[in-house]
Order: C-alpha cells, then sequence, then structure tokens
C-alpha cells in the first residue's frame, strides 16, 4: 500500500512544474504571440480598417485578380512537375545504386542553399536580353523573362526540393523488401510502382506536395527578379502586395495579403492533416 502510495506522490511531482519550466512556457508563448499572432492581428485589423466592402474592392479589382490567376497559374504547373521529379528522383535514390547518386542528392538540395533572388538572377543571365540563349531567343519571338514562363520557371526552381525530400528518408525507411517479394511474385515494374511503392508513400508524398503548394504560393525573391513588375501581366499576388504597399495604398495592400493569408490557411490544414496521416503510417508501421 505504501508503495502504491509513493508512486503516487511522484507522479504528482513529476507533473509540478518548476519556476524555470514555467518561465520557459511562458517565453515561448509571448514569443509565438509577438511574432505570429501579433502580426496576423495587424494584417487583419489593416486590410479591414475601411470594412469590408473597401477589402472586397482591393480583392476584385482586375490587377488584384491577375495576380491571384498568376499565382495559381505557376503553382499549377510548378507542383505537378515537382510532384513527378521528386516521385522519381526518390525512387532513384531509395531503390538502386549507381554512379553519381551523391550528386543527385546535393542537386536536389541546391534551392535550399540558393538565395532565390541569385536563382532569378540566373534565370535574367540564361534567358534575358543580353543573357546567354537571349539572341537566340529573341530570334525564335520567344520571351521568357519579365513574362510568364519566367514566372513558371522561378517557382520551380525554389519548390525543387520539397516533395523528393519528404519522400527519401520514409523511402529510405521502407527499404527494398516489399518490392522484392512483389518482383519475385512476378510483378513488372509499374504493378511494383502503383501496387506497392505509391501505397506505402502516399501521405508524405501528398505532405510535400501541400508544401510544395505554399511555397509556390508565396515565392516572391525569384519571381521579383524574372517578372517585370508589370501590373495585369506579371504580378503575382506577393509581387501586387508590394506595389499597392510601395504606393502607399495601405489598406488595399493588407486586403490582398489577407486574400493570401486565406490560402495559406487552408493550405496549413491540410498539411496538419497529411502530417497527421502521415504520423499514423509510421507508427502502424512500427507496432508491425
Amino acid at each position: 500500500m505504501s508503495l502504491m502510495t509513493s508512486t503516487k506522490a511522484d507522479a504528482r511531482a513529476s507533473k509540478q512544474r518548476t519556476p524555470v519550466a514555467i518561465a520557459l512556457i511562458a517565453s515561448a508563448w509571448l514569443i509565438f504571440l509577438l511574432i505570429l499572432v501579433l502580426p496576423l492581428y495587424m494584417v487583419l485589423s489593416q486590410g479591414l480598417a475601411n470594412g469590408i466592402g473597401a477589402f472586397w474592392n482591393a480583392i476584385s479589382e482586375p490587377d488584384a485578380i491577375s495576380a491571384l490567376k498568376l499565382t495559381l497559374f505557376a503553382t499549377a504547373i510548378s507542383v505537378p512537375l515537382n510532384l513527378a521529379f521528386g516521385l522519381a528522383a526518390a525512387w532513384c535514390v531509395t531503390k538502386f545504386e549507381f554512379t553519381g547518386k551523391s550528386l543527385l542528392i546535393t542537386l536536389i538540395d541546391l534551392p535550399f542553399s540558393v538565395s532565390p533572388v541569385i536563382a532569378g538572377l540566373i534565370y535574367v543571365l540564361l534567358f534575358g536580353a543580353q543573357g546567354l540563349m537571349g539572341p537566340y531567343l529573341q530570334s525564335v519571338n520567344v520571351q521568357i523573362v519579365f513574362a510568364v514562363p519566367g514566372i513558371v520557371l522561378a517557382t520551380i526552381f525554389v519548390t525543387f526540393p520539397y516533395v523528393a525530400r519528404e519522400l527519401i528518408p520514409l523511402m529510405q525507411e521502407q527499404g527494398t523488401q516489399e518490392e522484392e517479394a512483389a518482383r519475385l511474385l512476378g510483378a513488372s515494374g509499374w504493378q511494383l510502382f502503383w501496387h506497392v511503392t505509391l501505397p506505402n508513400v502516399k501521405w508524405a508524398l501528398i505532405y510535400g506536395v501541400v508544401l510544395c503548394t505554399a511555397r509556390a504560393m508565396g515565392e516572391f525573391g525569384a519571381v521579383s527578379v524574372v517578372s517585370g513588375h508589370i501590373r495585369g501581366l506579371t504580378n503575382t499576388l506577393p509581387l501586387h502586395i508590394e506595389i499597392l504597399y510601395n504606393e502607399y495604398n495601405i489598406v488595399a495592400a493588407f486586403s490582398v495579403a489577407i486574400l493570401l493569408l486565406l490560402m495559406a490557411l487552408v493550405i496549413l490544414l491540410l498539411r496538419q492533416w497529411s502530417e497527421s496521416r502521415l504520423s499514423r503510417q509510421l507508427q502502424h508501421r512500427d507496432e508491425e
């Protein structure tokens, strides 16, 4: 009986927080409020300062609609391409041994270490009027820089690693046993992919796609360099917000920022959902 009492007392004592722990928790909440909650409140309050009517006018004007369409278009092009590449790259890296494997992994991580502004400048040096391929592109009447193709290319570059980097650790942990067993049973390469590999990584794949989508919609640096800031043509939502703010049209700038924020919240909810499903999948796999 005394042993049970002492055990319960120890459990209660372990739940009691020390002053240091309380101070750390309070500091964490304070930093969270100052860095995240307060800026979000400022965006909402500034965007709705003149009422719902002014907010609606700001997000429904032609330039804002054009920026929204271009943002969604660049995202719709870059995300599927990076999904296909990330899945193929993760398959190659985790299931096969080949010369240059470490180089491929390094190239996948390259956009993480290169500034987006530098990436935009690289595209200008390659495809600009005075760039390496500029004269040829002009001769065939193709414009990449300061046009939609340049924005899409810049978005693809900055979102390049997200899908692959979510898949590679999981596929390395899973190993190749299931694929080898399916191969011995006579499954073809496509059957292995569709019925063995893809079901095992689908939640990590969705998680990577969600991260890639969020990064594509919020990209500013590389897109800013290659876009030319042409209103109604090459402005994405982040660039449109910058132009409105520089023109001291504060309410309109924050109104469009609210629109971008709402899109980010939807992506965040999808991220949380996919992350929870991925955690359940990993937990279920560990239990097996």
